[in-house]
């Protein structure tokens, strides 16, 4: 594995990663009702930092072997989806408009197992855990935009 494509993946993710930074959740997510199986706020810094890591592995692993381009295109769209469903969800609160885009993100990352297995079975395994993840996110986004239909979205002409 090449350290250097490591650490340019790895700043993907980190960037990707700021939206997070950028649209905390905040006292108004707090206040919805979410369903007894929601992780605890903790966990989320830890699992996405695990998870940047691995997902930094396998890309690394894999950029530049030979057959490497479906495996690299997964790897880009599922860190712009990444990057794209924390300000619509968590910045413009559209809880029901995030749904599809969890959706997209969780083929992208199976995408991403499939063709990365086929080139490097530890880099397939690096998103075993982030499938895993993006399974139980969807459903929380799912479970969440139906528990709490009448959330006022973020009017982007008063910004």
């Amino acid at each position: 594995m090449d350290i250097i494509l490591f650490l340019i993946f790895l700043a993907a993710c980190f960037s990707a990663g700021a939206t997070g930074a950028m649209f905390p959740p905040g006292p108004w997510y707090e206040q919805l009702e979410k369903p007894t199986w929601t992780p605890p706020n903790w966990l989320f810094p830890v699992a996405w930092t695990t998870l940047y890591v691995l997902m930094s592995f396998a890309g690394a692993r894999v950029a530049g072997e030979a057959g490497s381009g479906y495996a690299m295109a997964f790897w880009a769209l599922q860190i712009a989806l990444n990057a794209l469903w924390t300000p619509v969800f968590f910045g413009l609160r559209r809880l029901k408009q995030a749904i599809p885009i969890m959706a997209m993100l969780w083929v992208a990352v199976a995408g991403c197992m499939v063709t990365h297995w086929a080139i490097d079975v530890w880099a397939g395994l690096a998103f075993v855990p982030y499938l895993a993840w993006v399974t139980v996110a969807g459903a929380l986004n799912m479970t969440v935009a139906r528990m709490n239909p009448d959330v006022e979205i973020v009017d982007m002409t008063k910004i």
